[in-house]
């Protein structure tokens, strides 16, 4: 009966806010002069909300000048004294149902450690002049493919769809948000809880590297590039079982990736047709699919993608100690949830969009919810629903702004199984004694297209 209350209540507060909102924030049909004028650059509303609870939208950026690698990205960022307005907890959830997921009341009711602590809301994400240029242009330059969902046409780097009239087109926004070439994480660790029963952790020593083909500097035509939404490598250094094991993997804008698996026991690369999708990755006990990280991740191909609305929510903002390579990882991340110590949930408007899984189609997850923030078009949250209906992950991501591109990104997130208990934390180097970095150069074999190939990764895997 409880958790139909809190179910209830979510739902019930989720279809007020989104009518309020939605019928605030109707727009004409794009036109480009609107963005930077009553628009952010981006295509956000520039506006407070009606009570001031989320300010306008600021142009001189979160982030003072002299950060430079090594230094606390913390400690650049101007707000960096602001207290707490009030905190979230199970005692007093209910209360704040309109500003929360139905995840949100999930976690807050479940895990014990879970609590938001509420700051003032402070709205800053922007882009460079070039992309904001580019994404005026995409007014009328981009489009979605033929069959629905791919991305056929954009200039980048910029945001496709800043008047966005559909789910799939928000989500190739925050696909194809700046984040220069690419970024790499030296050290990182995946984490996931023990099971109920006992047991220990897993964590998984490794480093990442993400490449952009699309994010260098000018205005390009996406129709005049290979169609590629990204690479990626990754590599394992613990523990025994997937030491040395290492990936290549190519997401595309218009078909299924391709997948390169080194295995060290038979020194070989070995080309993974159906690794993708909600297959389950190597070594973690089947509780982590290949397209949930940073939230969603790989072919957009087997949903349909339905905008339902905008919204107030609370959302990770701002949350730099995500992303601090000097804390203590075990204390952030524990098996009741994270400490709120290291997250800051800040009050945003964001798109929300359900995905449903095609006719035809199977996917453990055959619906899903998505919410995006309205600034950085990052993607900040999810709900996964079992062929029950009922709700069964919540995922959520951490935005910060970053000095080296000058906009917003969010690749750490947490993701909570409601059935079996169990926390997930991956893509960001919290904990790992060395900070990620976001390059807007290709000036490193990391950001270059033959790095990720499986010739070249045989040859960096058997050294």
């Amino acid at each position: 009966m409880r958790r139909q209350h809190w179910q209830r209540t979510a739902l019930s507060a989720l279809a007020c806010a989104l009518l309020a909102a939605t019928a605030g924030s109707a727009t004409a049909a794009g036109d480009p002069a609107r963005l930077g004028q009553d628009l952010t650059p981006l295509g956000g509303e520039k506006s407070a909300n009606k009570d001031g609870s989320i300010p306008a939208w600021q142009a001189d950026g979160a982030l003072t000048p002299g950060w430079s690698y090594g230094k606390r990205r913390v400690d650049f960022f101007k707000y960096k004294d602001d207290k707490p307005l009030y905190t979230i907890d199970a005692g007093n959830a209910d209360k704040y149902a309109d500003k929360l997921s139905e995840g949100h009341l999930a976690l807050l009711k479940t895990f014990k450690n879970y609590r938001m602590d509420v700051y003032p809301s402070r709205r800053h994400c922007s882009a460079p002049d070039f992309v904001i240029e580019n994404t005026k242009k995409n007014v009328e330059d981009a489009k979605i493919g033929v069959d629905g969902w791919s991305l056929a046409e954009a200039t980048v780097p910029g945001i496709p769809f800043p008047f966005p009239g559909s789910g799939i087109e928000v989500l190739w926004n925050a696909k194809m948000k700046y984040a220069g070439v690419g970024f790499t994480m030296p050290a990182l660790w995946i984490m996931l809880s023990p099971r109920a029963s006992g047991g220990d952790w897993i964590e998984a020593g490794s480093s990442q590297a993400y490449y952009y083909p699309w994010g260098k500097k000018g205005s390009h035509k996406l129709s005049s590039l290979p169609p590629v939404e990204y690479h990626t490598y990754f590599d394992y250094q613990s523990p025994t079982a997937l030491a040395g094991q290492a990936l290549v993997v190519s997401t595309y804008l218009n078909k299924s990736g391709d997948v390169f698996y080194y295995f060290p026991g038979q020194r070989r690369v070995r080309r993974m047709p159906s690794y993708s999708y909600d297959a389950p990755q190597v070594g973690f006990e089947n509780q982590y699919t290949l397209d949930e990280p940073r939230v969603f991740n790989g072919t957009p191909d087997r949903f349909d993608w339905k905008l339902v609305g905008k919204r107030e929510m609370l959302i990770g903002y701002n949350a730099f100690g995500m992303y601090d390579p000097d804390a203590d990882r075990r204390k952030v991340v524990t098996p009741d949830g994270v400490d709120s110590s290291a997250t800051r949930y800040e009050l945003h408007r964001v798109w929300v969009v359900d995905a449903t899984v095609k006719d035809g189609v199977r996917h453990v997850a055959p619906k899903r919810r998505f919410y995006f923030d309205e600034d950085s078009w990052s993607l900040m949250a999810a709900e996964d629903y079992d062929a029950q209906g009922k709700l069964w992950k919540v995922r959520e991501s951490f935005v910060i702004p970053v000095a080296e591109t000058g906009a917003c990104d969010n690749p750490a997130f947490v993701q909570y199984d409601l059935a079996s208990g169990r926390v997930l934390f991956d893509q960001s180097s919290m904990g790992a004694g060395k900070d990620m970095t976001w390059a807007t150069e290709p000036d490193d074999p990391k950001y270059r297209d033959g790095f990720y190939t499986p010739d070249n990764l045989r040859a960096i895997s058997e050294r």
